[in-house]
């Protein structure tokens, strides 16, 4: 079957580079996934709300400020052509990752039957997100609880341009080194680029042998204009 566009642009990157980098810092920048029209379209499926299951009001749950929604399925073009394409080219860090940890590595090799492996163990509801910022919008750092099965890296792309779009709303890591103090990363994502990182822990190596750390993430402060982000989660949610 020939290679999709959005296939083709997630086989552009380094991944090579990509996995050096999500090793050492627990995330790393993806190239452009999405165009500008693209990236307009979907920011434009925030206000149809015949297209997701559920809505989320961050400051009603103390998960910071600003909103977010959760895609229904079937899902609009591209999210799952991205989600297919992205998975294969992940799934080798995360079977690495977890065979560090000594822990067993579920995954089967297709998207497809990972997700039903989910929907068998009682976990139906899709976990594409989109979210909106404003101003003085934020996301508290967090880790994302969905259940039992769970994939260990996901994916965000920037739906907005920085400087243009919006100032601030930096991307955010922070991560809990072992017998350390914590370590944080900023990252402004540019327009359309994809960021993959960690859904809850990693593995770091000591003079001990490999342990976890956990990882949360979040968004700073969107300082003036809109900001929205489309998130890719490689597990269903209970």
């Amino acid at each position: 079957m020939a290679a999709t566009i959005w296939q083709k642009r997630v086989d552009s990157a380094d991944w090579g580079a990509v996995t050096a980098e999500i090793n050492d810092f627990g995330g790393a920048l993806l190239p452009q996934l999405l165009t500008k029209a693209e990236a307009a379209e979907l920011r434009g499926l925030y206000y149809d709300d015949g297209l997701f299951r559920a809505t989320i009001e961050m400051s009603r749950y103390r998960f910071g400020q600003g909103e977010y929604r959760y895609f229904q399925r079937p899902y609009p073009k591209p999210i799952n052509e991205l989600k297919h394409a992205l998975y294969p080219r992940l799934l080798p860090i995360a079977r690495d990752w977890w065979s560090k940890l000594g822990r067993a590595t579920p995954w089967p090799d297709d998207l497809d039957d990972w997700l039903d492996m989910c929907h068998a163990a009682g976990q139906p509801r899709s976990t594409a997100i989109l979210l909106k910022y404003g101003p003085g919008d934020w996301n508290a750092l967090h880790r994302d609880l969905y259940g039992d099965l769970v994939f260990p890296l996901q994916v965000v792309i920037n739906l907005s341009e920085p400087g243009v779009d919006h100032t601030g709303g930096e991307f955010l890591l922070l991560e809990q080194r072992p017998r350390a103090q914590s370590r944080g990363t900023a990252t402004l994502l540019p327009h359309g680029h994809g960021f993959v990182f960690t859904t809850r822990e990693r593995p770091v190596e000591s003079t001990r042998g490999w342990s976890v750390a956990p990882v949360r993430h979040g968004v700073s402060a969107v300082r003036s204009g809109e900001r929205f982000t489309l998130g890719l989660v490689f597990h269903d949610a209970a």
